[in-house]
């Protein structure tokens, strides 16, 4: 059995060289997991590794898209061979002239077909691997052209520094909540333009309603209720950089954990689906299910909810996210999987990476 969106969707190129799901709040959930067997979905690595920060005896990252495993390929040479701040360089989280060089001390440490990939995406590398997705372009697109004519430099810095929350809310109401913004937002990321130039158009086959209103409201959230001098997905979106602020698996303790556990992550471009089948033996406590269900109908969602619980351990725990499409376990499967509701909206007021309008946390009866 293949994974629905692996028909729809074009898997030639990175789509995310970062993850822009929240690795602290997903931590938080799979807390009960964390010294176990973790099924993650890959996307650029970066939340698999923090699993292993979190103390995950061993973690199986998977992804259709092999420009994807490559990412994490290229981060797990980097956590080997490269200090903490040479990482961040590489990454493009700090200011360098020498990637190039450091992606040499790490290339001996790929393998062929990752060597072969990222020696044909020299510019990526030198501008910073963090930015050679094509979301990542997007927003680039968005920073470089069309975010100057409405806010400068200056406003944008002002934003950022945040400040208690009666100061946040004023400067959104008074300086950044002009019509301009408004406008530009609801163009820039609309289904159409998110489509072409964002995320695969596939990815919004469920979704109904406005996307643009949807992104507006939570990015509202995110610059008054949430603080963005602490928010590193705010930085990357505005500024190209992560400035002083990190995610979760960036962050100086998170290396040293990540660098003395690589042994225990795996990776394969397979499907869920197709990686139960080859591997009918694996049990899990923890799965990272990102926001895949939104790629698949209601019937699928639940064919593979039934697959999951069919390898998950007693007390396994469920993390992913909704975007646009709602997902939550279906009455059917009630009686095997509990919503840790509270939790999840305990976690959710939290999320620093704020396009999802939903965080769900399952736990296995």
């Amino acid at each position: 059995m293949s994974s629905e969106v692996a028909g729809r969707a074009d898997f030639t190129q990175i789509r995310y060289a970062q993850c822009w799901e929240d690795a602290d709040i997903l931590v938080a959930a799979l807390s009960t997991a964390k010294a176990g067997q973790c099924l993650s979905i890959c996307s650029a690595g970066d939340n698999a590794l923090a699993l292993l920060a979190a103390g995950a005896e061993r973690v199986v990252a998977l992804d259709l898209n092999p420009a994807q495993l490559y990412c994490l390929a290229l981060r797990v040479a980097a956590y080997r061979e490269l200090n903490h701040g040479e990482l961040l360089e590489l990454m493009g989280s700090r200011p360098s002239h020498r990637r190039a060089e450091l992606y040499q001390r790490c290339r001996t440490l790929l393998d062929q077909d990752s060597r072969r990939f990222w020696d044909a995406h020299g510019n990526e590398i030198d501008a910073g691997i963090g930015g050679a997705g094509k979301f990542e372009r997007y927003f680039a697109l968005f920073r470089q052209r069309l975010l100057p004519l409405v806010h400068s430099r200056n406003r944008i810095q002002q934003l950022l520094a945040g400040g208690d929350r009666s100061r946040r809310l004023k400067f959104y109401q008074h300086q950044w909540d002009t019509w301009r913004w408004r406008l530009l937002f609801k163009v820039f990321f609309s289904r159409f333009v998110m489509g072409r130039m964002g995320r695969d158009p596939s990815f919004f086959r469920y979704v109904e309603g406005s996307v643009a209103n949807h992104i507006l409201s939570h990015t509202r959230f995110a610059l008054t209720d949430l603080n963005p001098a602490e928010n590193p997905y705010l930085h990357w979106i505005l500024t190209g950089t992560h400035g002083e602020v990190l995610p979760y698996a960036l962050r100086e303790p998170q290396f040293e954990a990540i660098r003395e556990r690589l042994d225990g992550i795996e990776w394969h471009q397979l499907s869920i689906e197709e990686y139960l089948q080859r591997h009918p033996g694996q049990r899990f406590d923890a799965f990272n299910l990102s926001d895949i269900f939104e790629y698949m109908s209601e019937e699928n969602y639940q064919a593979l909810l039934e697959q999951l619980l069919a390898v998950a351990n007693p007390s396994a725990r469920m993390a992913y996210w909704n975007m646009l499409v709602p997902r939550k376990c279906p009455a059917a499967l009630s009686g095997r999987l509990r919503g840790l509701d509270d939790l999840a909206v305990q976690l959710y007021a939290r999320d620093k990476a704020f396009f999802y309008r939903d965080f769900v946390v399952e736990e296995v009866r």
